[in-house]
């Protein structure tokens, strides 16, 4: 049998010649610059069959690469073994490598081409400049791959619900009102591009996208009124009605570029150009006020009652969390567990809590080598086999109507080595440091992301992913702008505010052996003003306990282990009244305090 992505490649490269294009860059997100894209929009899996979240692929008359962070380097050694895509290993996360591999490796005048629809107007624009020091031209306006995709899945046609009041806090007026207020004095309209910032917008959800709760589509608000395009067959009537109460229009999604072409020429429209797609950019007829996105912000910064029903939802994710883990314990006391069992049980008992919605992402379930394999996704007819013995590392969470969440825990199934428990509690050490971090308003979160790597630093050890990300409220479960990374960007440099949701998740990979990473959700909280300055703090929202057995407690301070005990004891306080006799006492021993 003939490997199909080689036989795309071919393919591919028939039509660059056609163009005559010598490379063309195939980017993993959308026309909507989303991380998690619908089945449509998977392109750049379809062509290489790495299927991870982030990546690049560059397709020339002679090479195929793929370019993809220290997160995704064994499975993308996994999934292109077998076809002509190479890997290409990148060293910084979030620089443009292929860029400069590009310039390195094509002739003077050569042409290269993407779609436009797929990259920011900032990301073009930065392309293009260092292709030009090379003699290269970007064509960012080439789209063939309905072509050569014969079976490529139609747009989803999922429906569209609203988000009640009673969780949002807020009605969907009131967040048009404050949008208007940002933008009027020097603009006539709003354009959003981004899914979740319209879904957050208008209060409203839908299921476009596997794991995230967004719907397809663009809006422009205006001064008066807001235009919404998105097909209205996925909209209820009563929801279309209260809609118009709120003067919000509707239009077809697809009639975004002739409206925007259809613009008066001296109608100005606010953009913010790292969401913008190029060409979307290119289609407006009037003039561009290039600015900020003033629903990131907001969005990321959670009110009161969305900070309450948090609060709750951490403690349905605890139970079935408890759950899974006693069945897991329970089975394997007669037979073994595949991987990919676990990750259906863990749909199982959040199902059954109210208000659940589906998964936050898939779940990763990596049993002792493929918990090294930081984005590993349990496969039923390939994945391990789950025994009384060595380390098990889970990444999962849950979408409900009062919130999201995104806890992961990594235990052992037998007697830790000496190597096993120091390696662990070098990263439990490092996500307490992070959790107990007392910091002035004005910092970012790049200056904390040390504190959760230093205890590894200290014996040479380290992880390649970021430390913590923003988490949306029935929303994305990677939601900007706020972060903790040891690179300067988007999420690194941001503010940490009061109100922000945001990951601690540190982590120690030993390719081959195992994989450990701990993760909480925290709040940013208000701490102290004094004559120094205002000062903020963490609050832990998410509730289970941490593996003990793991623990070596002569690394431990005081401190720390203070910490420690009064975790576990919120923890049993918040779960147990959810619980029955037999959990409780599971619960109880899990919680236990250390010495």
């Amino acid at each position: 049998m003939p490997n199909s992505i080689n036989a795309r490649i071919t393919s591919f490269r028939k039509q660059m010649r056609n163009l005559k294009l010598d490379a063309y860059i195939i980017p993993s997100s959308d026309e909507h610059q989303s991380e998690y894209v619908c089945d449509r929009s998977k392109v750049r899996a379809w062509i290489s069959g790495f299927d991870g979240s982030a990546g690049t692929a560059v397709i020339t008359s002679d090479h195929a690469g793929l370019w993809t962070d220290s997160r995704y380097f064994l499975q993308a050694e996994e999934q292109l073994v077998d076809n002509e895509f190479q890997l290409h290993k990148i060293i910084k996360q979030g620089t443009p490598e292929f860029i400069t591999w590009l310039c390195d490796n094509l002739p003077k005048n050569s042409i290269v081409g993407c779609d436009g629809l797929l990259f920011s107007k900032s990301q073009i624009e930065k392309y293009e400049k260092i292709l030009a020091q090379a003699d290269i031209q970007l064509k960012s306006s080439v789209d063939f791959i309905d072509e050569i995709w014969d079976d490529r899945p139609s747009l989803p046609s999922a429906k569209i619900y609203e988000h009640d009041v009673f969780y949002t806090g807020e009605p969907r007026e009131t967040r048009l009102n404050m949008l208007r207020s940002k933008f009027q004095e020097d603009a006539d309209g709003y354009l959003l591009t981004a899914l979740d910032d319209i879904a957050w917008l208008f209060t409203l959800r839908g299921a476009d996208v596997e794991s995230n709760p967004v719907f397809l589509s663009y809006a422009i608000v205006q001064k008066s009124n807001a235009i919404l395009f998105v097909e209205s067959s996925k909209i209820s009537e009563e929801i279309q009605s209260r809609l118009i109460k709120d003067n919000v229009k509707l239009a077809p999604y697809e009639s975004i570029l002739a409206y925007l072409n259809n613009l008066d020429k001296n109608y100005v429209l606010h953009v913010s150009a790292s969401d913008i797609s190029m060409s979307m950019c290119k289609a407006i007829n009037g003039n561009i006020h290039s600015g900020e996105n003033y629903i990131r912000t907001a969005k990321g910064i959670k009110n009161s009652t969305e900070i309450g029903h948090i609060k709750r939802v951490m403690e349905k994710d605890g139970v079935a969390l408890t759950r899974m883990y006693m069945w897991l314990e329970e089975t394997l006391k007669s037979r073994k567990v595949k991987e990919s069992e676990v990750r259906d049980m863990l749909i199982k008992y959040r199902s059954e809590q109210e208000g659940y919605i589906g998964e936050s992402f898939g779940a990763i379930v990596g049993y002792k080598s493929n918990g090294a394999i930081i984005h590993y996704s349990p496969q039923e007819s390939t994945c391990a086999e789950i025994s009384n013995d060595g380390m098990l590392l889970v990444d999962s969470g849950g979408q409900f109507l009062d919130g999201t969440t995104d806890t992961t825990r990594t235990i052992h199934l037998g007697t830790p080595t000496v190597e096993e428990k120091k390696a662990f509690t070098l990263v439990l050490k490092g996500y307490i440091s992070l959790d107990l971090a007392k910091f002035p308003h004005g910092t970012h979160g790049i200056q904390l992301d040390t504190l959760a790597r230093m205890h590894l630093w200290e014996q040479g050890m380290n992880y390649g992913h970021g430390t913590g990300h923003g988490v949306g409220f029935l929303l994305n479960v990677h939601e900007a702008p706020q972060g903790y990374a040891p690179i300067w960007g988007a999420r690194s440099k941001t503010v940490l505010q009061p109100g922000m949701v945001t990951s601690n998740e540190p982590g120690f990979y030993k390719v081959g052996g195992f994989g450990i990473r701990i993760e909480n959700l925290l709040l940013t909280v208000e701490d102290e003003k004094n004559e120094y300055g205002n000062f903020l703090s963490h609050e832990t929202l998410t509730l289970f306990p941490i593996e003990i057995k793991l623990i070596d407690e002569t690394l431990m301070t005081a401190r720390e282990n203070a910490w420690f005990n009064r975790y576990h004891a919120e923890v049993y306080k918040r779960l147990s009244p959810h619980l029955d006799d037999h959990e409780q006492k599971w619960l109880r021993m899990k919680c236990r305090p250390l010495n």
